[in-house]
């Protein structure tokens, strides 16, 4: 009789999933962004330094229909099942569930038996996910000890509230909508969690109606789009507290707890401040009100990073009047660590290591350009073409030595911000355990056509699984 073991893949803590074999692959979502029928597609890239096709795309899944524009995709299972309050270990990281923020329908694929050529093996249509739950525009998926977790951005009519509903990880059943009491969140987007401490955390950027046709230049100056963190009760499934970062912070985007179980802080990106196109990088806290570290929990900015003057010529029409580029951050990651977070300032092209081993007071350690809306700044591997698009989506590897990035954000946002059309790439960094970082000369992939937005990597990366123990 075989023993049943868990997934290599899966670690009981950070410290021993920093030992994992290097990925030899990366998924990538690939938009089409152009109405003339074709697909989205999931992209395979190796990233095996030694191997032929090192840096390119090696296969492509196209999905059945056109129009998703597929988002923050995510796995089945991770090392989340190996947490004591709801076991499952012997599930498989196996599957990669691709939702589409526009048309609502979820793809899962099989990456068995052969990881470089995942498989299409169901898709759950918008009509299904809006009769289980009433939500629509699935936004990003993280695997959890009770289930898949979806973030929705908002109702099947375009409007809100957005939230989160539950996937069953074996069949992929749409279960219903996760809350219970929602309290006063409308606003949806990111959701993470501090499973130790029954916590998850939800960030806030606007409906399907609020975001679809771009940015929306009377409800930004207004201050509508999301700005506030709400802090839930994750066994209980209800809300528990919301933290108002001000109306002048505009679209609460990307999280990311910390990876140590011990530890009670995180960070969150907000894209611009109505005040001076500045953006920021906040850390949630728990206060100790001396009950064992209980207590409410607190936000505080601790990074600022300004808008750059320029030349209106230079500007797409949304921004000439303010003659500066925003930084707009539109991405973070967070090395398994905890002690280097970074940052995608998709509007500069500027890409930034801190260090931020206190969280409440981050050090600038190093950063490198890449396009940017008015620098186009240039690869080593292509010095005198310009790029655009900037830093993005971006992804650390599980030992915190090399980082990826893509440049594309979400179709009628590139078109608004580049209205010269974003021609696609993906990148590599190598990273010094110590802090600095380069870009690897060898790796830029450039996308004919299509779009890079999403990246996982295979078997695991730094921002695809949660773990129970330090």
């Amino acid at each position: 009789m075989p023993l049943l073991k868990p997934d290599p893949t899966f670690y009981p803590s950070p410290k021993m999933a920093m030992q994992a074999p290097q990925e030899k692959l990366a998924y990538v979502a690939l938009i089409n962004p152009t109405k003339n029928g074709r697909s989205d597609a999931i992209g395979v890239v190796d990233t095996d330094p030694d191997s032929s096709g090192y840096g390119r795309l090696v296969e492509q899944v196209d999905m059945p229909q056109a129009g998703d524009e597929l988002h923050h995709f995510g796995w089945n299972a991770c090392s989340s099942c190996l947490c004591p309050y709801a076991p499952h270990p012997h599930m498989e990281r196996r599957y990669l569930v691709v939702p589409g923020i526009n048309s609502s329908r979820i793809h899962i694929l099989d990456t068995k038996p052969d990881p470089r050529r995942p498989k299409l093996v169901k898709t759950i249509e918008a009509q299904e996910l809006a009769k289980r739950t009433n939500y629509a525009s699935p936004h990003t998926v993280h695997c959890g000890p009770e289930g898949i977790y979806v973030s929705a951005l908002g109702a099947p009519d375009g409007g809100g509230p957005g939230g989160t509903f539950i996937m069953d990880p074996e069949t992929f059943d749409v279960i219903g909508p996760w809350e219970l009491d929602r309290g006063p969140q409308q606003l949806a987007y990111d959701i993470w969690w501090h499973l130790g401490y029954d916590t998850m955390v939800s960030s806030s950027w606007g409906t399907p109606n609020m975001v679809k046709d771009g940015v929306n230049p009377e409800m930004l100056l207004a201050g509508k789009y999301g700005h506030t963190l709400n802090m839930w009760n994750l066994r209980e499934r209800r809300h528990v507290q919301e933290l108002d970062l001000g109306a002048e912070q505009q679209m609460v985007l990307e999280l990311r707890p910390a990876h140590d179980p011990t530890r009670t802080y995180g960070f969150l990106g907000v894209v611009v401040s109505l005040k001076d196109l500045s953006a920021s990088v906040w850390t949630w806290y728990r206060q100790n009100d001396g009950n064992n570290g209980g207590g409410k929990w607190a936000v505080k900015k601790v990074i600022e990073i300004p808008a750059e003057p320029a030349d209106p010529k230079l500007l797409p029409p949304f921004l000439q009047g303010f003659k500066a580029v925003p930084p707009f951050i539109t991405d973070i990651n967070l090395s398994l660590d905890d002690k280097f977070l970074y940052v995608s300032c998709w509007g500069t092209g500027e890409f930034i290591q801190y260090d931020v081993s206190d969280p409440l007071h981050p050090k600038k350690i190093a950063s490198v350009r890449l396009g940017g809306i008015v620098s186009r700044a240039a690869h080593p591997a292509k010095p005198r073409q310009p790029l655009n698009g900037g830093p993005q989506m971006v992804e650390a590897s599980r030992d915190g030595r090399r980082v990826y990035f893509t440049n594309s954000l979400y179709t009628p946002w590139d078109e608004q911000f580049y209205p010269d059309g974003i021609r696609s790439w993906m990148v590599k960094l190598d990273v010094n355990p110590a802090g600095g970082m380069a870009l690897d000369p060898k790796f830029l992939l450039e996308f004919e056509g299509m779009r890079s937005h999403q990246v996982r990597l295979g078997g695991g990366d730094a921002s695809s699984d949660s773990y129970c123990y330090a």
